[in-house]
């Protein structure tokens, strides 16, 4: 099922164009991340074991665009864990309307906190974060 991470546009997110800069949903998304990883106990699990995730790359979709004041939802889930990366997918709505806003997707790879050298994913970490592909 997906996590659900709700905010609320500030003046701070808008560009020259009057609108939420690209790159405050990329902001956002990682935020999703890391609440999701957080409330599963997974960040406490990662951190104990002396890792840490960093991602290797970011895709979004914008659709439409948001405005200051805008209620927003952005829905994540973990789509997928492979030997030492994870995909995390992302939709991200308006509240007063529920119009898709952004798709996204992040790959994410574990890492040794120390060396930054990718490591197998424990299957505490997974049993944190079942994959659920398809989710919305």
């Amino acid at each position: 099922m997906a996590y659900s991470f709700f905010l609320c546009v500030e003046a701070s997110a808008i560009d020259a164009n009057g609108h939420v800069n690209n790159v405050q949903y990329l902001h956002w998304m990682q935020e999703a991340a890391i609440a999701h990883a957080d409330d599963t106990g997974c960040s406490a699990i990662t951190k104990a074991m002396g890792a840490s995730w960093v991602v290797r790359s970011h895709y979004v979709e914008y659709l439409r665009p948001a405005f200051v004041g805008d209620e927003i939802e952005i829905r994540t889930w973990v789509a997928s864990m492979r030997k030492v990366s994870s995909v995390r997918k992302y939709q991200i709505f308006r509240k007063s309307d529920d119009v898709l806003l952004a798709d996204g997707e992040t790959l994410w790879v574990f890492v040794e906190a120390a060396s930054g050298k990718p490591r197998p994913i424990p299957a505490e970490v997974i049993a944190c974060l079942p994959p659920e592909e398809g989710s919305k």
